[in-house]
């Protein structure tokens, strides 16, 4: 996907729409062409790249999350309605979305770190190229997955629907038919767990 434009600046404004090109490839992108796909994100990919770099800060999570964008576009193009707004309006509610959910997952993601007292290695997996900040954030990631493997079934559920799955306690309760009680519950013991458990482990290592 090109993004850099010259003068090394990346254009935050959508590409001017041509109403009868625009027109006969989205009729195509709705009804399933996969060509007309390919063009709208040639045209528009750039754009929502943009739109997503600027609010997360990160172009590793701002390319994932412009990849969603566009398979978000495809699963629900029945969804669009030209009379509603231009193809380029669309996608950007569509963005804006999966921004939002990236920026909840990254809280969610601290929220972890935080309660097992590790260190964010933040969305790249690293820790700013320190050595040795790569390296322990490596063996938290290793620890932290053999400490879930530990816990009971619902507890490793339920945490994992909460940090990974980015579902509030509400939505976990409504997935897994259990009560919000029993839900927070098993998030407060299944942290204590990890958190004892790592703290012996570390201190092992």
């Amino acid at each position: 996907m090109t993004r850099a434009v010259s003068g090394g600046v990346t254009p935050t404004y959508a590409p001017v729409e041509d109403a009868r090109e625009i027109e006969e490839i989205v009729a195509d992108f709705v009804q399933g062409d996969e060509r007309s796909f390919a063009l709208l994100y040639r045209r528009y990919g750039s754009f929502v790249y943009t739109l997503a770099a600027r609010s997360l800060g990160d172009a590793r999570e701002a390319e994932d999350v412009t990849q969603q964008v566009f398979l978000a576009a495809w699963r629900g193009r029945g969804g669009y309605r030209p009379e509603r707004g231009t193809i380029s309006a669309w996608l950007v509610g569509v963005t804006r979305r999966k921004t939002a959910d990236a920026l909840s997952a990254r809280t969610r993601r601290t929220e972890l770190c935080s309660a097992l007292g590790l260190a964010d290695s933040g969305a790249g997996g690293g820790m700013s190229g320190h050595t040795d900040g790569h390296t322990e954030a490596a063996l938290d990631r290793v620890l932290v997955a053999e400490e879930l493997a530990r816990l009971t079934p619902v507890q490793r559920e339920v945490l994992g629907l909460a940090f990974y799955g980015d579902l509030t306690q509400v939505q976990i309760a409504e997935r897994t038919g259990l009560a919000l009680g029993t839900v927070k519950s098993h998030i407060r013991r299944g942290l204590h767990c990890l958190r004892r458990s790592l703290e012996s482990a570390r201190a092992e290592a």
